[in-house]
């Protein structure tokens, strides 16, 4: 496996909202509050400007600092597919996250790939479970 192919960790999970309802969470700032990085610390700042090209910046007072993770829209077509570029500012890492949602039943199905720098290998799992926390938060927000 060549050095410069990126290491996917990859989360599959099942919503009872539907695909437009999941979606927007992803981009509303007041929804983002409910679910991003529970237990880790409070929001304090969200700033999304929604559509293709548009950037975003999720904040979380961890300790005594403010943990700013940054990205730009790459893909954005509302309900079924949303990318975007992931950073913890101030590293020089930027991974990407490709969010798939299909509608299932009354709810939907969402597949979500964050495509990491191979130096990152061995923190694909654990990558796949903060995801997984997070997911499980969204839902609880959406109920």
């Amino acid at each position: 496996m060549s050095h410069s192919l990126p290491v996917r960790a990859q989360v599959t999970y099942r919503f009872a909202a539907p695909a437009e309802t999941v979606f927007d969470a992803w981009i509303t700032a007041n929804k983002v509050r409910q679910w991003f990085g529970p237990g880790l610390g409070e929001m304090s700042r969200i700033a999304v400007d929604a559509r293709l090209g548009g950037a975003f910046l999720f904040a979380q007072k961890r300790g005594l600092q403010d943990v700013e993770h940054v990205g730009v829209y790459k893909e954005f077509e509302r309900p079924y597919r949303l990318a975007f570029t992931w950073q913890v500012k101030g590293t020089p890492d930027n991974s990407l996250v490709s969010i798939e949602i299909e509608p299932s039943g009354g709810g939907c199905e969402l597949t979500l790939t964050h495509q990491l720098h191979p130096q990152w290998a061995e923190y694909r799992d654990k990558m796949a479970a903060s995801w997984t926390k997070m997911l499980d938060a969204m839902a609880e927000a959406l109920k």
